[in-house]
């Protein structure tokens, strides 16, 4: 361990405390570890280097004769100095560092004797698949989103595409749990909030739209709200309260099928008009006469 300088291979100052030290471990631990880089023998040893500099810089008695002795220090240790980071005499609880880091397996990184003294593999098969709750509005399920999800002390940017409906787990390939057969996925749930305006059904959208009685009778134009922006619609003389009309391609993105979308269809409310004046209630009385004769 003699000539190192074990400040340099973590990253960090010579006055970092107990936490900084740490926490600069296991982030190298992790970019480094064998099991994330096969068949890499640099990474391999520099692993093996990170492991060397915290079983000193993590134990306050080992850091403190390190501190004091430079490059000195190994012949004052009663310890092999074989960069053995699971050794005994060492003051760092290796074991469970190491599973926080590596999503609760048992055993130690890298090569661990176990019963009969052969070598156990804790990282055995593929890392387990995690799920994560993301919530949407449903703008963003017809634009698309991002979010940053935490993960133990990870933070992954998530990309959520256009179109994804309520319930539908967007796959992260690679972002679950690690293991020597390689991490896990994580699949994000998608919950999307109900919208005041929309109501979907697939990948159709449903609105209401208020006409006023004359428009209804005498047929016009409304605007009608889409996620696109307002567009006009043609209302025609003698529209019925309920009727739909239907706008092509103004509804949500269809997943896997680019540039194409479901349909809107607007729901016509006819708006009575309230309170009335005695001449215009005479003048409605007159239209229903001549209606009824």
């Amino acid at each position: 361990m003699a000539n190192k300088d074990y400040y340099k291979t973590l990253g960090v100052g010579r006055d970092a405390d107990e936490q900084t030290i740490k926490k600069a471990f296991r982030k190298l631990a992790k970019q480094y570890h064998p099991d994330a880089n096969p068949n890499n023998p640099s990474a391999e040893a520099k692993f093996k280097e990170i492991n060397e500099a915290y079983d000193v810089l993590g134990d306050s008695d080992k850091r403190a004769q390190y501190d004091r002795f430079g490059s000195e220090f190994a012949r004052y240790q009663n310890v092999p100095n074989n960069g053995d980071f699971g050794g005994a005499a060492t003051g760092v609880d290796f074991d469970d560092l190491l599973k926080n880091i590596f999503g609760g397996f048992g055993g130690r990184a890298g090569a661990g004797a176990g019963a009969g003294g052969q070598a156990q593999n804790p990282f055995a098969g593929t890392g387990r698949d995690l799920e994560h709750p993301v919530r949407i509005s449903l703008r963003e399920a017809y634009e698309g989103a991002t979010r940053f999800i935490t993960i133990g002390d990870r933070q992954i940017k998530a990309t959520i595409p256009a179109g994804v409906t309520d319930g539908m787990k967007v796959r992260l390939a690679g972002q679950g749990e690690p293991g020597r057969g390689g991490n896990g996925d994580l699949f994000l749930v998608i919950e999307i909030e109900s919208d005041p305006q929309f109501e979907r059904k697939g990948n159709d959208l449903y609105t209401d739209v208020k006409v006023d009685l004359f428009t209804a009778l005498l047929g016009g134009e409304a605007e009608i709200p889409t996620l696109q922006g307002r567009v006009k619609l043609k209302i025609p003389a003698g529209t019925q309260s309920g009727k739909a009309f239907r706008l092509t391609g103004k509804g949500m993105p269809i997943p896997k099928r680019k540039g194409e979308y479901g349909d809107l269809f607007a729901r016509v409310l006819i708006m009575i008009p309230t309170p009335l004046t005695d001449a215009q209630r005479k003048a409605f009385e007159q239209i229903r006469d001549t209606w009824q004769s």
